[in-house]
């Protein structure tokens, strides 16, 4: 099979994903991507503009005969999850993502795709130019900084969309539809300590936790996969047990959203325990790879002996940040009542960092839950946790879940087209990841909201692929359903 996105069908969607993967768009710098999608709309003589917070919404009149219908929005976000291998030399920043073909999935080189939400949007642009679309007045929402904060769904001002019906195309299972979402809450919290001058007779390794397949701490987080915030915290409890191992730096994971693959942290011991400390490491590989045999099989936990430092951590608040980070729960909390096989509560220990400038450990969580009660009750636990533990701790950047509203009639439309083209009832579902309807909800309580897309496997990691003839069917449905709305 060719490795051309031309080859694809239909042509005129991955012609526009295409045109996105050559322009760098992780959150918070994907301002040329809105501008190239800005200047689709207007080079197609469509209404186009950007908002005050950066949204492009792009506003189609109906085809002929159909002015009466319901307005229809179709909304996606621009930005996409920047995570790569350590042997990648990818620059988000600069780069395009390189991509390839595999049978029927396309993938990226050591990279994320972005068909989350690249392939969303590709297919509300190619809508926008197809003379064979059918739909009555039709609107395009692309929000800005969608994976890191939602800003451009919470910075979108009420009645600023026409629409009655809004169209999510950010979903990421063919043959379901998704009427409900969780909501999410950010919490952080910040160490500090002192440093102190390394022993004489210490030498210091570099601790790493390593080949961890990482996911979506959303769509993955029940999938059992390990973290390697988690694993790095077990061992260091260990090693300042038994070795009496001062702690020099850390840093493990890098997106809030993203479950971290890898972890790391420079410690101090005698020299004395060289072999001890190597032999532990070993066992403790060991016993990660059993532990995680079925889910991680790449999974890595080496040492290796570099300079020593001249300074670490002092002893108490490095206990202090260990022992709050082997105390914190981390994934799936409880499951939903009311739709078995859903995660209802839950959270990713996302991110730890050091910096020995300012001689403070920060430490990330994102938490996401479908009851609010319950995402208020975790955050108030782990506030306890790290409270004791000694750090500041800082609660925010709460959104929204989405409601599901079993009653909608555009469900109905789209499960309808969904038996009508494909042969089969579609799944009527929620899901644990965070969309931005629930927002969007909030500013424009007009809108009747469902969200579908394509098979789209291992979003934010570099195992991220799409399925190519998923895609095809996606956007068949997408069409008949603007026909019949």
């Amino acid at each position: 099979m060719s490795n051309s996105l031309a080859d694809l069908k239909p042509q005129i969607l991955w012609k526009n994903f295409e045109s996105l993967t050559k322009i760098p768009r992780p959150s918070k710098h994907e301002n040329d991507a809105l501008n190239f999608i800005c200047d689709y709309g207007k080079k197609l003589g469509l209404e186009a503009l950007r908002d005050e917070v950066g949204n492009v919404i792009i506003r189609k009149p109906a085809t002929a005969g159909m002015e009466n219908r319901r307005g229809v929005v179709l909304q996606g976000h621009a930005d996409m999850v920047p995570q790569k291998e350590p042997d990648s030399d990818h620059d988000f920043l600069r780069d395009p993502i390189k991509t390839q073909i595999d049978g029927d999935w396309l993938r990226a080189t050591k990279t994320t795709l972005g068909a989350d939400n690249g392939i969303g949007i590709a297919a509300a642009m190619a809508i926008l130019a197809d003379p064979e679309a059918k739909h009555g007045p039709l609107e395009l929402l692309v929000t800005t900084d969608e994976e890191t904060s939602m800003a451009g769904a919470f910075g979108l001002k009420p009645n600023t969309l026409r629409g009655e019906v809004l169209l999510n195309l950010d979903s990421e299972t063919e043959g379901e539809i998704y009427v409900g979402c969780a909501g999410g809450l950010d919490l952080t919290a910040t160490f500090r300590y002192s440093q102190v001058a390394t022993a004489a007779d210490d030498i210091a390794f570099r601790v790493s936790v390593e080949g961890l397949r990482g996911g979506h701490s959303g769509m993955d987080i029940d999938l059992g996969r390990a973290n390697a915030n988690k694993l790095l915290a077990r061992f260091l409890k260990f090693a300042a047990a038994n070795y009496e191992a001062m702690l020099a730096s850390i840093s493990g994971g890098n997106m809030r959203n993203a479950i971290p693959r890898e972890a790391q942290a420079v410690m101090t011991i005698d020299a004395d325990d060289r072999e001890d400390f190597i032999e532990a490491v070993e066992e403790f590989e060991d016993m990660f790879r059993s532990e995680f045999a079925a889910t991680e099989p790449t999974l890595r936990f080496v040492a290796h002996e570099v300079d020593k430092p001249s300074v670490v951590m002092d002893e108490m608040s490095a206990d202090d940040l260990i022992n709050a980070l082997q105390a914190s729960p981390n994934g799936p909390i409880r499951d939903s009542v009311e739709m078995p096989g859903l995660v209802e509560t839950s959270l990713n220990l996302a991110i730890v960092a050091s910096d020995a400038e300012t001689q403070t450990t920060t430490v990330q969580f994102l938490l996401r839950s479908s009851v609010d009660s319950a995402k208020d009750d975790l955050a108030s636990s782990l506030d306890s946790i790290f409270r004791l533990a000694g750090a500041e701790v800082v609660i925010g950047g709460a959104y929204p879940g989405w409601k599901p509203n079993m009653e909608s009639a555009a469900l109905a439309v789209v499960a309808e087209a969904h038996e009508s083209l494909l042969g089969c009832k579609p799944a009527i579902r929620a899901v644990h990841a965070g969309l931005e309807c629930g927002i969007l909800a909030g500013s424009h309580p007009q809108l009747d909201m469902v969200s579908f897309g394509p098979t789209i496997e291992h979003p934010h990691s570099p195992a991220e692929r799409v399925n190519i003839g998923s895609v095809e069917r996606f956007y068949t449905l997408l069409k008949e359903v603007l026909s019949r709305l």
